[in-house]
């Protein structure tokens, strides 16, 4: 029996012939699925793109739900498929290879539904995880504050107790999405008098309610997939706090945790996607004959693999019940900084045409993808906790040094 096709059950060859099975099945789904009406849809959205084809797009994850891809490493008690991370892996690159669209409901099934199954209760998770799984609940995150954003520990968003509710009052920032959700996620305080990280709670919120305003933030692509986010009053049911009054620091940060986690396989989608389509340009222009331009290019490919390694890394951790820690920071570093610098080489590929305008003449801005990246990407070392902050983290929390 030749060596690595098969073998008994549990062996290297039966579980590559396993996963080569599989991604076989996931190939063909997703060739017949982005045919027809979805056939449009094909490479739209991603960071600073969000706003394309967005009801194509939700109807898109619909039909992934629908058929059982989403939430994937969901535990199957949970509507999850309980995927292996190897399988995992197979089909985002599937997904990558096929040029299916960017998904809408990566918030609720990365981030929300696994701090909901690690630290909710039976009632929210009977409640929530359903209309996650089923693409029909979108969410987004509110962290985030004017004079909180790096230093998130100095929120000042306040909700108290009455009765049955909490009523909410303050400010959000950079909630990406909160235009289009259906629920939302916030660190709030909710001790009076409270400081840094005590007296934090972690609330699940309706966005759509009197008492919330949202307001769009236009970046520099023309786009505004970022929103300030105004609570005057706004509500939320006591039984959508999640753990306990006081826990929200702890739960936030493994929320962010499992953001880093699962949820990054998902987001090299987009990244491998545009080195893809930006190595293709460079052989159609000839930048590609430029020695340094190739070169940069090979060591773009070798950290977009570098990053499928330490996201797999970061699975097999969580496999084996290690909860998501400070080493995620390692990963969020370096794939920020390696987007910006794609996002610099992409205008470096296309040379002087990186100057000129996209649309007709006379018509509003329209970036090119290559123009969008690189606008886009200059926040990509400042959102989600900046290369800063990050860099602290790594050096006291993983390192073991002293403080600054």
């Amino acid at each position: 029996m030749p060596s690595g096709t098969s073998g008994t059950p549990g062996t290297p060859g039966a579980v590559r012939a396993e996963a080569s099975g599989f991604r076989a099945r996931v190939r063909a789904w997703l060739a017949d699925a982005l045919a027809g009406e979805f056939a449009k849809a094909r490479g739209l959205g991603g960071p600073g793109r969000e706003h394309e084809a967005f009801e194509l797009r939700l109807d898109w994850e619909r039909h992934l739900a629908a058929a059982g891809w989403t939430c994937l490493s969901w535990p199957k008690e949970y509507g999850g498929r309980g995927l292996s991370v190897a399988e995992q892996v197979v089909f985002h690159e599937e997904y990558a290879r096929a040029d299916a669209p960017a998904r809408v409901g990566l918030i609720g099934d990365g981030m929300v539904g696994p701090t909901l199954i690690a630290f909710g209760t039976e009632d929210q998770r009977r409640r929530l995880l359903p209309p996650i799984r089923a693409g029909e609940a979108l969410w987004c995150q509110l962290y985030s504050e004017p004079g909180a954003g790096s230093d998130l520990a100095a929120l000042s968003t306040r909700a108290r107790r009455d009765g049955d509710d909490y009523v909410i009052h303050g400010q959000k920032v950079w909630s990406s999405l909160a235009h289009q959700a259906d629920w939302g996620f916030a660190l709030v305080r909710t001790e009076p008098g409270s400081a840094r990280h005590k007296g934090l709670s972690y609330l699940l919120v309706p966005m759509r309610q009197p008492g919330i305003e949202i307001r769009p933030i236009v970046s520099m692509t023309g786009t505004s997939e970022f929103n300030e986010v105004f609570f005057d009053g706004a509500r939320t049911p006591a039984a959508n706090l999640v753990g306990a009054e006081g826990d929200g620091w702890r739960i936030g940060m493994a929320t962010l945790g499992f953001e880093r986690g699962t949820f990054t396989l998902g987001q090299q989608v987009g990244f491998k996607r545009e080195l893809e389509r930006i190595i293709a340009l460079a052989k159609r222009n000839g930048a590609w004959e430029n020695p340094h331009l190739r070169d940069r290019l090979v060591r773009a490919w070798i950290g977009v693999e570098i990053m499928r390694f330490t996201a797999l890394r970061t699975l097999t951790d969580a496999t084996a019940d290690v909860p998501p820690g400070p080493a995620s920071s390692i990963g969020k570093l370096y794939w920020s900084t390696w987007h910006q610098q794609l996002g610099e080489l992409a205008m470096d590929v296309l040379g002087a045409e990186a100057m000129l305008a996209g649309g007709e003449a006379g018509e509003p801005y329209e970036p090119r993808p290559e123009q969008s990246l690189f606008l886009f990407s200059r926040a990509d070392t400042i959102y989600a906790g900046s290369s800063e902050i990050q860099r602290n983290i790594i050096a006291e929390r993983t390192l073991g040094l002293p403080r600054a």
